[in-house]
C-alpha cells in the first residue's frame, strides 16, 4: 500500500513513525513533512490546505490511502475532495470536522446528542458576553469559536483579563474570522483526560486515555499553549471509566454526526474534565491530539496502517487495539518566548544522543534543515517520549533524554506526568 501523510508537526512525526512500522505499507510519503518525518518517509511539496492540490498529489503518487493529520485541511474540505476523486482518506469531511472548526456547532451537537458538557452560550457582542461572564462567575472560560491553533482559549479568575480577552477577539480581531464569535462556558473542575477513538462512521475503537498539559509553566502557570507534554495511560481514568466515556460521549457523538448527514471517518478526540459530577466534555477535535499522540503511539502494538485503511473502508468492526502495558511520558521542548513571539533558526544539538537511548523517541514538530544542520522553526520544537515500567521510570528516561538536547532559548515544563507517579 502507498500512503500519503499530510502535515508537518509533532503529531505527524509520531504518526509517520507508527505508519513506518506497518506491515501493510510499502511506500510512505509526507507533505510537507519535517526533518524528523524525513527519516521514515519521502517528503513531497504540496499546499495541504488546497483540496485540489492534494488530489493532484495523491494522483501523481498513486496513493492508496491519504492520512490527514492537522485540523485545517479537514475543515478546508480536503477529505471531501479526496473521496469525490474515489480515493481512500483517513480524516473526516468538512461537515463532520465542524466539531472542531466551530465550538458553537460542537456544543449544539453535544446538547442534541445528550453528551455531558459545561453550560455555555455563544456571543458576538462584548456587552452581552460580559453579562454572561457575571452570570457564571469565575473562573472565566472564553474560547474563540474557530480554529486558533490551541491558543484561542483564556481561563482566568480575573474579570478584567476576561473582558480584555473578549475585546481582543470580538473588537480588535486578534484571531480573525476564528474569533468573531466566542463561546463562554462554565469552568469544569477536576483532572483532564483525552480520549481518542478511531471510527469508520459507525464503529468505534477507543484508544487508551492520555493527559496533556496546556499551560506553558510548571504547576499549570502562564498562558495556554498547543500543549507542553503528555502521558499515557492515565491513572485517574481507569479502563472502566474510559469504557463508560466511550459509550456515553464518543459513541453518541459519532452517531450524531452520522445522523446529521456527515459520517465521521477518522480520529475523533474528546477532551474531558473528570469532575466531581462525572466526566464532562471540554472540547471535541476532529483528529489525533497533539501532544497526546506522541505519548499514545509509542504504546500501540496494533498495525496503524491496517487500522487507518479499515476505517477508510468502513470495516473496523472486526479489529481491536493492542497496547503495550508500560507507561509513556512525552516532554515538549519549546522555543524561548513561546507561546508568545519567539525567534527561530537556532541550531539543535544532542539529537543523536537522545535518540540513541533505549525506549526513547524524539518527534520533530517545529524543525527545519539548514546547511546540513537541524534548526528550530516553530514554537514547539520537539517532543521527547520515553517508555518505562512505571511513570517514575518513564519520566526519568524522558527528562534524561531531553537534557541531552540543547538550542538557544529552549524551555520545557519539569512536571510532566508528576501527578501520575505513585
Amino acid at each position: 500500500m502507498r500512503v500519503l501523510l499530510l502535515g508537518s508537526g509533532g503529531r505527524e512525526s509520531a504518526l509517520a513513525d507508527g505508519l513506518a512500522r506497518s506491515k501493510v505499507i510499502d511506500d510512505l510519503f509526507a507533505a510537507p513533512g519535517n526533518p524528523g518525518i524525513a527519516r521514515v518517509a519521502e517528503l513531497v511539496e504540496c499546499d495541504i490546505l488546497s483540496p485540489g492540490a492534494v488530489v493532484d498529489l495523491a494522483t501523481k503518487l498513486d496513493a492508496d490511502l491519504i492520512v490527514i493529520g492537522p485540523e485545517a485541511p479537514l475543515v478546508a474540505g480536503v477529505g471531501d475532495a479526496l473521496r469525490e476523486d474515489g480515493r481512500r482518506a483517513f480524516g473526516p469531511n468538512a461537515a463532520a470536522a465542524r466539531i472542531e472548526g466551530s465550538k458553537q456547532h460542537a456544543k449544539s451537537l453535544m446538547d442534541e446528542a445528550g453528551v455531558p458538557t459545561a453550560a455555555w452560550q455563544a456571543f458576538e457582542d462584548v456587552a452581552a458576553a460580559s453579562a454572561y461572564l457575571d452570570e457564571l462567575g469565575p473562573p472565566y472560560v472564553i474560547k474563540a469559536d474557530g480554529l486558533a491553533a490551541g491558543k484561542g482559549v483564556v481561563v482566568t479568575e480575573d474579570r478584567s483579563e476576561a473582558i480584555a480577552a473578549l475585546d481582543e477577539r470580538l473588537v480588535r480581531g486578534a484571531f480573525g474570522e476564528a474569533g468573531k464569535r466566542v463561546v463562554i462556558e462554565e469552568f469544569l473542575d477536576g483532572q483532564e483526560a483525552s480520549l481518542i477513538a478511531i471510527t469508520d462512521g459507525h464503529n468505534v475503537l477507543t484508544c487508551d486515555p492520555a493527559q496533556d498539559y496546556k499551560r506553558v509553566g510548571d504547576g499549570d502557570a502562564g498562558p495556554n499553549t498547543g500543549g507542553m507534554g503528555s502521558y499515557s495511560p492515565v491513572p485517574a481514568c481507569p479502563p472502566e471509566l474510559a469504557a463508560r466515556i466511550s459509550d456515553e460521549v464518543i459513541g453518541p457523538m459519532v452517531r450524531a454526526t452520522m445522523d446529521s448527514g456527515a459520517p465521521f471517518i477518522g480520529a475523533i478526540y474528546a477532551g474531558l474534565a473528570l469532575t466531581s459530577r462525572g466526566p464532562r466534555v471540554i472540547e471535541f477535535n476532529a483528529r489525533f491530539g497533539d501532544p497526546e499522540t506522541q505519548a499514545l503511539l509509542p504504546r500501540l502494538r496494533s498495525d496503524l496502517g491496517e487500522l487507518f485503511a479499515a476505517a477508510a473502508d468502513g470495516e473496523i468492526s472486526g479489529l481491536k487495539l493492542e497496547w503495550d502495558p508500560r507507561a509513556c511520558v512525552s516532554v515538549v521542548l519549546a522555543s524561548g518566548g513561546y507561546p508568545g513571539s519567539h525567534e527561530t533558526g537556532f541550531e539543535i544539538s544532542g539529537l543523536d544522543a537522545a535518540e540513541g537511548m533505549d525506549d526513547v523517541s524524539v518527534f520533530h514538530a517545529g524543525t527545519a534543515e539548514r546547511d546540513g544542520a537541524i534548526v528550530t522553526a516553530g514554537g514547539r520544537v520537539l517532543a521527547v517520549s520515553a517508555m518505562g515500567e512505571g511513570f517514575a521510570q518513564a519520566r526519568e528516561r524522558a527528562y534524561d533524554a531531553a537534557s541531552k538536547i540543547t538550542f538557544e532559548g529552549m524551555h520545557m515544563r519539569s512536571d510532566i506526568a508528576e501527578r501520575a507517579v505513585t
